[in-house]
C-alpha cells in the first residue's frame, strides 16, 4: 500500500502530520466541491430554491447507507460542534438534572454544555478517565457515576487531546438499559473508524451521535452529520429558526406533520427544520458521496491498517527513546496517536509547536492533558515513514 500525497493538495514544503484538526480535501473531491459551486452561481435562485432539498436528500442518501442509518434519521450540520450544540440546547433540562461526561471532551463541547447547564441550573459532570487509558474498565466507571439526577450521557468517540478510541456501543448499551439519553461525538471517526450508526447487533445505537465528513473522511470543510434515532424527531430544535418552522411556508408544517413538498424532495420534518436556516453554501455536503466514492476506489481500509501501523510504531520509537510509558494499547488508537513527551526547562507545550513548524517545517499539535504533554500524531494516507522520521528526529533535536 503506497501513500497518497501526489493525490492531495498540501504544501510540499510542509511535513504534514495534523490532519486530525481540520482535515485534508483530495484534488477530485475538491474538484467536485469547485463544480457544484459554480453550478449554484450559474442560478443561485433555482439552485438553493429549487434544487437544494432533492440534491441534499440524495447527498444524504448516500451517506446513510455508508453510515447504516436511515435517511430519515439523518441531517446535515456545518461540524460536529455544531450537532452537540443542537443536542444540548434541545434537551430539556430542569434544576438539578445532570448531564455525565469524560474528562478528555473537546473543549468547544465542554464550554457548550457548561454554558447551557449554568443557564438551566443542571449540573455538567466530568468523569476522570484515567492514564493509562483501560477500556474494560471504561464503561463501569462512567455508570458507577450515573445518579437519580442523570438525564444524558454525553462521550467521544475517538477523544481530541488523546485520541483514545472509546467504547461507546458498549455505552450507549448500559446506557439504555438504565434509561439514559445519549450523545455520542464522532468527529473524527467517519473515516477512520468503521461506524455502524443502526440500533442492531453491530450498530452503536446512540440516541443521538454527530460526526464530520471533513476531517477523515476528506470531504471539503463544512460538512458533517447529526444522527437522531426517530423517537426524539419531535423536540430536537435548530439553533437557528427559519422557513422549516412556519405553517405554510415552503409547504412547511409547524410540527412534524410531513408535507407534499418534503415527500417531493425526499426529506423530513427533521431535515426540514435543521436544512433550510438562510443562505448556505451546500457545495460541501453534495461532495461527501465524492469522497465516500474516493475512498472506497483506493481501499482505503488497507490505508487506515497502513496509518494506524505507522502511527503506532513512530509513537513506540519516541517513547523507547525518551522513557515514558503509552497511555493505551495500540488497539485503542485508530490513525492518531498521542506520544507522550517531556518539556524542556522553560519551554511550555505551544512553544514545541511553533518550534516544530517554524524550525522544522512539520504541522502537528502538542496537547495536555493531566499534567502529561503529547505530540499528538496525525497519519493520513498521504503521509509516508520520512515524514514520520522527520519528526522523530526533530524531537531528538529538541530533546524532547
Amino acid at each position: 500500500m503506497q501513500p497518497m500525497r501526489d493525490a492531495f493538495l498540501l504544501d510540499p514544503d510542509t511535513v504534514f502530520l495534523n490532519h486530525g484538526s481540520f482535515g485534508a480535501c483530495p484534488a477530485e473531491v475538491f474538484a467536485v466541491h469547485q463544480g457544484w459551486q459554480r453550478e449554484m452561481e450559474r442560478n443561485p435562485v433555482a439552485f438553493l430554491g429549487r434544487r437544494s432539498g432533492a440534491l441534499l436528500a440524495q447527498a444524504r442518501a448516500v451517506w446513510a447507507q455508508a453510515l447504516g442509518a436511515r435517511a430519515d434519521d439523518l441531517a446535515f450540520v456545518s461540524n460536529a460542534t455544531t450537532g452537540v450544540n443542537i443536542v444540548a440546547h434541545s434537551l430539556p433540562l430542569q434544576p438539578g438534572d445532570e448531564v455525565l461526561a469524560t474528562d478528555h471532551e473537546y473543549g468547544a463541547c465542554d464550554a457548550a454544555w457548561q454554558h447551557i447547564c449554568a443557564q438551566r441550573g443542571a449540573h455538567y459532570r466530568r468523569v476522570a478517565i484515567p492514564l493509562p487509558f483501560c477500556a474494560e474498565e471504561f464503561v463501569p466507571r462512567l455508570m458507577a457515576a450515573v445518579t437519580p439526577r442523570t438525564r444524558m450521557v454525553f462521550a467521544s468517540h475517538i477523544t481530541s487531546t488523546t485520541a483514545l478510541v472509546f467504547p461507546v456501543q458498549a455505552l450507549c448499551r448500559a446506557a439504555r438499559e438504565r434509561g439514559l439519553l445519549t450523545l455520542i461525538d464522532s468527529a473524527h471517526a467517519p473515516g477512520q473508524v468503521p461506524l455502524d450508526l443502526s440500533n442492531g447487533p453491530l450498530g452503536m445505537g446512540a440516541d443521538f451521535c454527530t460526526g464530520n465528513a471533513h476531517k477523515w473522511l476528506c470531504a471539503p470543510k463544512g460538512a458533517a452529520f447529526l444522527h437522531v434515532q426517530s423517537e426524539h424527531h419531535r423536540w430536537l430544535q435548530p439553533g437557528v429558526i427559519s422557513w422549516g418552522h412556519v405553517a405554510g411556508a415552503d409547504g412547511a408544517a409547524a410540527d412534524d406533520v410531513p408535507t407534499a413538498l418534503d415527500a417531493i424532495t425526499g426529506r423530513s420534518a427533521l431535515q426540514r427544520r435543521l436544512q433550510w436556516q438562510g443562505t448556505q453554501d451546500i457545495a460541501a455536503r453534495l461532495s461527501v458521496p465524492a469522497a465516500l466514492d474516493f475512498q472506497a476506489r483506493h481501499d482505503w481500509t488497507a490505508q487506515r491498517a497502513r496509518c494506524h501501523a505507522l502511527a503506532v510504531a513512530t509513537m513506540h520509537r519516541v517513547l523507547a527513546r525518551n522513557g515514558l510509558p503509552p497511555i493505551a494499547r495500540d488497539a485503542d488508537f485508530a490513525q492518531m496517536a498521542p506520544i507522550p513527551v517531556r518539556l524542556p526547562p522553560g519551554m511550555a507545550a505551544e512553544e514545541l509547536r511553533r518550534r516544530l513548524f517554524d524550525d522544522f517545517r512539520i504541522e502537528v499539535p502538542v496537547t495536555q492533558h493531566a499534567g502529561q504533554t503529547f505530540v499528538r500524531v496525525s497519519v493520513q494516507a498521504y503521509n509516508t515513514e520520512a515524514d514520520l522520521d522527520a519528526l522523530e528526529s526533530a524531537l531528538d533535536s529538541l530533546d524532547v
